[in-house]
């Protein structure tokens, strides 16, 4: 059999690897849209410091503090998940 077309067939562990790897996404993606319903309604995404423009036609908003925030709140919890004993 031709190389190529043996490395194209499912075996049932690769089923199941790709099975684990779309609940993970799945379940990322559920926590991702419960983050974006959440974090505003909390206040998080108009914390002082970020950069808000209003005029009559334009409305400019760049969340500084906001993504600073989040980039730490993710670092420690990315760090705790994949820290290596």
């Amino acid at each position: 059999m031709h190389r190529a077309l043996t490395s194209l067939t499912m075996t049932p562990g690769s089923l199941s690897a790709l099975g684990r790897l779309l609940i993970l996404a799945g379940l990322l993606l559920v926590f991702l849209g419960a983050g974006l319903i959440l974090l505003p309604r909390l206040g998080f995404f108009r914390l002082p410091g970020d950069i808000v423009i209003e005029r009559r036609n334009l409305f400019v908003y760049i969340p500084v503090v906001s993504s600073i925030v989040l980039s730490l709140i993710l670092t420690l919890i990315l760090n705790l998940i994949f820290r290596r004993w």
